[in-house]
Formats: C-alpha cells, structure tokens, sequence
C-alpha cells in the first residue's frame, strides 16, 4: 500500500504539477491512513469497504481531529481512490456516499495595531540575528506573505527600489506584491550587513538566513515568532500566520477593497478572503459593546 500511495503523489507532480506542500500534505494524510489499515490488519486495499472508511473517520473524531482536519482527510481518500479506479486497482469506490460534515466556521486570531508595534520593536536590533527577526516581521505584517513562501523568498525577487516583490503561492502562481517603506529599511539593513555575517563562505540565494547560514525552516520561524511573541508580553496563541491574518484585517478595517486584498493575499477564491470582512465585523462589535454606554 506504501507503494500505491507513493505512484500516486508522483503522478500527482507529473500530471497536475501540484506543489511540494500540497504533496507532503497529501502524503500525510494518507500515511495516516494505511497505519490504521495496518492496525486493523487490513492488507489489501480492495478490502476496503465504505465501513471502513466511516471506522477512520470515527478514530480521526475520537482523537480529537478538527473537523476542518477530518474534510481535508476525506478530500485526500476520495482523490486517492478516484487515482486507484482509474488504474483498475479497484473495481468498487468505497468514497461513494461518504459525506463530508460542514466546514467548521472559526475567525482567526490577528492582532491589535498596538500589538503588532510591541512585537515589532521587540528584538534586539543591536544583533545580526536580531536585525534578521525585525526584517522578517517588518516584511510578514507588510506583505501578508505565507511561510512557505518567506522562507523561499530570493534575492532576485527583490524589487525595493520599485518597492515590490515577488513571490509563488499555492499551486506555484506567482504574484507581485507592494512592500512599505519601514519593511524595505529593514530589508536593506539586514541585507547590508547582517546577512553577509549569518553566510559566511556560503552559497545561497535565500533571502532570510539562520544562525547557520543556511535558509530557514518553518520550524525555525515558528520557534523565533513563540519567542519575540513571549518577549512582547503577547497572550494570544500566535502563529506566523497570525501576521498575514492581522495585515489584511487591517487592510480592510482601513477601506481596502476586498478585491485587492484578495490579489495580495493570492486566495483563487474570493469566499477565502471574505472571512476577514467577519473578523472586522465582530471587531467593530467588541468595541461597540466595550465603549457604548448603552451597549
């Protein structure tokens, strides 16, 4: 079954050119899978029938898998057996009449104005390393850029004197992106100075470095955000993606059109983006209810 799921996300990368988180993400979930198999030792895959399909799901939802988690499982299996009917693998879809429950709908957590400025002030500049993290906060609440795609983000994706850059999201699609003024400063004096240091006598292209002078890993960004987040005094469960909710938040409580931040962010559907139009809304109600004297 290894090997049917691994002809599988190569076919996947062949044939729909489908990027290499979307690969691991679908790796995940379907190695996940053929453990349970293994467990109820199942060894063939035509013996998978629509009943044990409901038996995973129950075990995702006893295990305390979001409900969001648990859609993208079945997504997952349903794409995977589609591949395995096609390739005569199975004669049976063991997908069909499974139903997805609803898309769990959960605002997600941004930050105040005034936090974003406490954390941003918050590492020591007076450092490599430290001018490295102002850089990378300066251009994550600047730009709304993924993870993925700050830690790949090259040198030659750079346009600050033009003040943009580029970037490729989901699904490799690139996009151009402005950059504010006070997030090039930053780039600038990082590229300047600090950079060179964290290389050394390497070779690499990446923008953002570590204190090894090889390019940065989600963890490694994460581990740095829960650590400048603890220093600022921050309560909220931060993430990295927390600073791409906060900057198009603050975009639209602001006036941008919808439209725009949807180009900026790169969502291919506009629905992603209006979530943040519920965030501003329940904003605009807190404060309602905090200040009026008649709330």
């Amino acid at each position: 079954m290894d090997r049917l799921v691994e002809e599988y996300l190569h076919a996947l990368v062949v044939e729909k050119g489908l990027s290499q988180n979307t690969v691991v993400s679908y790796r995940q979930e379907l190695r996940r899978f053929i453990t349970f198999l293994s467990k109820e030792n199942i060894k063939d895959i035509k013996n998978v029938d629509r009943y044990v399909i409901l038996n995973f799901l129950d075990e995702l939802d006893r295990a305390g898998i979001s409900r969001n988690s648990i859609i993208h499982a079945i997504s997952s299996l349903r794409k995977f057996f589609l591949y395995l009917l096609q390739i005569n693998m199975i004669t049976d879809n063991p997908m069909n009449n499974i139903v997805p429950p609803k898309k769990a709908q959960h605002l997600p957590s941004i930050l105040t104005t005034d936090e974003v400025e406490r954390l941003l002030a918050t590492p020591n500049t007076a450092t490599n390393l430290g001018v490295r993290d102002r850089a990378i906060l300066e251009v994550m609440y600047a730009t709304g850029l993924r993870v993925s795609e700050l830690i790949h983000l090259n040198l030659n994706e750079l346009h600050l004197e033009m003040g943009l850059i580029e970037t490729v999201g989901k699904g490799d699609k690139q996009r151009v992106i402005p950059i504010g003024d006070v997030a090039i400063k930053w780039l600038n004096e990082y590229l300047q100075g600090p950079r060179g240091a964290l290389l050394k006598n390497q070779n690499y292209d990446i923008v953002f470095l570590n204190q090894h002078g090889r390019p940065m890993t989600r963890q490694g960004i994460w581990k740095n955000l829960k650590q400048l987040v603890l220093k600022a005094g921050i309560t909220k469960n931060i993430t990295p993606h927390t600073l791409r909710h906060s900057f198009a938040t603050h975009l639209l409580e602001n006036g941008a059109d919808l439209r725009i931040v949807q180009e900026l962010l790169g969502h291919a559907d506009i629905s992603t983006t209006q979530i943040y139009t519920h965030v501003t809304q329940q904003r605009l109600t807190n404060v309602y209810n905090k200040y009026h004297p008649r709330a």
